[in-house]
């Protein structure tokens, strides 16, 4: 009997009979997570937490296609560098946040709008903390 699943000889329900069950899920997953991290590299979980379970689960993947238990080791690896780019982009925007909270600058900034009384005052806090960054 063929199965409909690329044209192996099998049970009739996409698994090849002879070479074993193939495990593709490590790379499907390292893909998916990978393209989800990318699409939310802007917050801490979408970069950092799914851009390092895109990088284990692609290394997973990749070394199932090596050892030709898993058919898919390019989507692994795929996942793996979009994972890698994300964590990388991510880690590097959260640093920057902390650093500006961190800073002097937004600190006088906190201060000031906290003792602004009205719309105009908070506007020239805004505007004495976007001086203040530029001169910096």
């Amino acid at each position: 009997m063929t199965s409909t699943h690329g044209g192996h000889h099998g049970t009739g329900h996409g698994q090849p009979t002879g070479t074993g069950e193939r495990r593709n899920g490590f790379g499907i997953a390292a893909l998916v997570l990978g393209i989800v991290g990318v699409l939310l590299f802007w917050t801490a979980f979408g970069g950092i937490v799914l851009g390092l379970l895109a990088v284990v689960f692609g290394v997973l993947g990749f070394r199932r296609g090596r050892r030709g238990v898993a058919t898919n080791g390019t989507m692994a690896v795929i996942g793996t560098v979009l994972g890698a780019l994300t964590l990388v982009v991510s880690s590097v925007l959260l640093a920057l946040g902390v650093a500006v909270i961190n800073s002097d600058e937004f600190k006088s900034y906190q201060d000031c709008i906290e003792h602004a009384n009205s719309q105009s005052e908070r506007q020239d806090c805004a505007r004495d903390f976007d001086r203040e960054v530029d001169e910096r």
